[in-house]
């Protein structure tokens, strides 16, 4: 008798980060600068920033290291910390935001690094959104364009951190930053949704990743891939239960939250983590 080879997931390995995160004391969707946002809708605070702490508590329970930076008064989007700024190797590469009701979030998360240590910074000259369109994986940095970073950042990025970056162009105005659209696994694997990409986009991720979790429309409407990963666990909203399924599978562990209250805003778990990686040794 012959038995077929069944092909076990991959034992998975956590590893600490160092995140950087804003309290959303003054969260709220006062203007629109994305289709999530709508003024008219009520919004809940108090009830933004119980999940939020809980998405710090659940952070600081697997072992990570959670810093904050103090939030700006009328400000209520600083809380997506992601959009701050790209760190690499100790390297800040600063944001410069296209809308002006963000525009001196990039500022003050300079400051930030600034006073807490890091000697290498760049405020950029063309827009970026920091990991809102920058996310890195193990040698190289994909970056978004089509609503908010430019084609500029991507080669200011690539100067400033002497990576390869690989430019994708997004064209669903739902998912107009790439982390609402991919999400880095580990160094070479990912998840994203092909919907959110222009065709020649799509056709590099499948060449640079043919093995990649593929979101259906739903769990991606839910945000599902706005999710930060450590190697082996895997923070992301709880509705989306399609990725979940598919990363148990892989020998992830995927953790579910409900931050439903910030997503009014247009954010979920990745937008509220800014990575801090420092230089390797």
């Amino acid at each position: 008798m012959t038995h077929r080879a069944q092909s076990a997931a991959p034992a998975r390995e956590a590893r600490r980060r160092r995140y950087l995160m804003c309290r959303p004391t003054h969260f709220d969707v006062t203007y629109r600068i994305n289709p999530w946002m709508d003024p008219a809708k009520p919004v809940d605070t108090d009830l933004a920033i119980t999940q939020w702490e809980k998405l710090r508590t659940l952070y600081l329970e697997l072992g990570h290291r959670v810093e904050l930076i103090d939030p700006l008064p009328g400000h209520p989007d600083m809380v997506y910390a992601a959009n701050g700024a790209t760190v690499i190797d100790g390297k800040v590469l600063g944001a410069r935001f296209r809308n002006t009701e963000r525009a001196a979030e990039g500022p003050a998360y300079l400051a930030w690094f600034r006073d807490n240590g890091f000697a290498e910074l760049l405020d950029p000259a063309h827009v970026n959104e920091g990991e809102g369109d920058f996310l890195v994986t193990g040698s190289r940095v994909l970056a978004g364009t089509g609503f908010r970073s430019t084609p500029q950042s991507h080669a200011e990025a690539e100067e400033f951190f002497g990576r390869p970056v690989v430019s994708l162009e997004l064209i669903d105005e739902r998912y107009y930053h790439l982390d609402t659209a991919l999400a880095v696994l580990s160094d070479d694997e990912v998840m994203y949704n092909p919907e959110a990409f222009s065709p020649g986009s799509r056709a590099v991720l499948e060449r640079l990743f043919p093995g990649a979790v593929l979101a259906s429309p739903e769990d991606a409407a839910v945000f599902g891939l706005n999710a930060v990963g450590d190697g082996r666990h895997v923070v992301l909203p709880e509705a989306a239960t399609g990725l979940a399924r598919q990363l148990r599978e892989r020998g992830f562990e995927p953790i579910g939250m409900d931050l439903s209250e910030l997503l009014k805003g247009g954010g979920s778990v990745k937008c509220c983590t800014l990575e801090v990686r420092e230089p390797t040794a």
